[in-house]
């Protein structure tokens, strides 16, 4: 598969998704393990509804990358900004890692870093906010380390194997961003 490195970091870099890598994420997404994280494990995601739903976020106004690793060219998951509101200049910040051999390396905390970029200093975005739930431990951790900030919870608002968890609700500001790709090309004027 071709990838094309819109947005780089040094772990990984950000691609125009593939339609074709449908497969491969309808794979991760029917992995139980990678699906409770994302609260889709009550879903059969197959390849032609994979398909469907990348589509429909090209076409619903949502930037969606691909996550390649840099050194291998391997795509290992992918992040979005949906639901963008222009006029109020905010958006909804998803992400995964399908590929748990990278897991816990840092590359969630990269592909955010790369996305925040390019969503405050490419499409002009003041506020970008996520959910997530309170057993995903490892992703808020990840989340706080891209800058992302706590903003409120809804108590018991997932169920699974009998237990109940919060959603949390994060979100990060323009001002509180430091660029980390963008702004290279831009140097100030002075």
């Amino acid at each position: 598969m071709k990838y094309f490195r819109k947005i780089c970091g040094d772990k990984c870099y950000l691609s125009p998704i593939n339609i074709e890598d449908a497969e491969q994420y309808a794979e991760w997404l029917n992995d139980m393990e990678v699906a409770t994280r994302l609260v889709v494990a009550s879903q059969q995601i197959n390849v032609f509804r994979e398909k469907q739903i990348l589509e429909d976020m090209i076409s619903n106004n949502s930037q969606i990358f691909a996550i390649i690793d840099q050194e291998t060219d391997k795509l290992i998951g992918n992040c979005s900004l949906m639901r963008i509101d222009h006029p109020d200049r905010k958006a909804e910040f998803g992400i995964f890692i399908g590929d748990k051999k990278f897991w816990s390396k840092g590359y969630g905390s990269e592909a955010a870093r790369l996305i925040l970029d390019y969503g405050f200093n490419i499409l002009n975005l003041n506020n970008i906010m996520l959910r997530v739930f309170s057993f995903n431990q490892t992703a808020i951790r990840a989340y706080e380390k891209a800058g992302f900030k706590y903003m409120g919870r809804r108590r018991q608002a997932c169920i699974i194997a009998g237990r109940k968890y919060d959603e949390i609700f994060m979100d990060i500001l323009a001002e509180e961003f430091e660029s980390v790709y963008i702004g290279k090309f831009f140097p100030e004027e002075g």
